[in-house]
């Protein structure tokens, strides 16, 4: 009997570690992480959840998004985006980096306008004033 309860505790364990390797491999925010170290593109969102704020990574710099729900003339819509990041890692980002991350947000949010926090909101507006002479 008591060869049973050692044979079904050894299952029970395999089975739970099992389960848990599984589900960290299969984890949205360490595949974040690891894109972020290995200096990747990774957009991580949850699209049904508009009060769930999406990250991404871009060139080993994390990114995070606010979106905000308003009313379209057709249906509610994610019209607005408000993108900031770490400012210490901006440094060797280039206006085409920027503007790349907000045609990744744009493919998923196509109603939406994008708003960056400071010190990217001033840069993206002295880059395109040189564009728009």
């Amino acid at each position: 009997m008591l060869v049973l309860i050692f044979r079904l505790l050894i299952v029970a364990t395999i089975v739970v570690i099992s389960y848990s390797l599984i589900k960290y491999t299969l984890q949205p925010e360490r595949k974040l992480k690891k894109a972020q170290n290995a200096h990747q593109f990774y957009f991580l969102d949850d699209s049904t959840n508009v009060r769930k704020n999406f990250q991404l990574t871009f060139k080993g710099i994390m990114f995070e998004g606010e979106k905000y729900l308003e009313a379209t003339k057709e249906s509610f819509e994610v019209v607005r985006v408000y993108i900031k990041a770490n400012t210490d890692r901006l440094r060797g980002l280039t206006f085409s980096d920027f503007h790349f991350i907000e045609e990744e947000v744009l493919l998923r949010y196509p109603e939406a306008t994008i708003e960056w926090a400071s010190p990217i909101k001033e840069f993206m507006k002295q880059a395109k004033q040189p564009e728009e002479r």
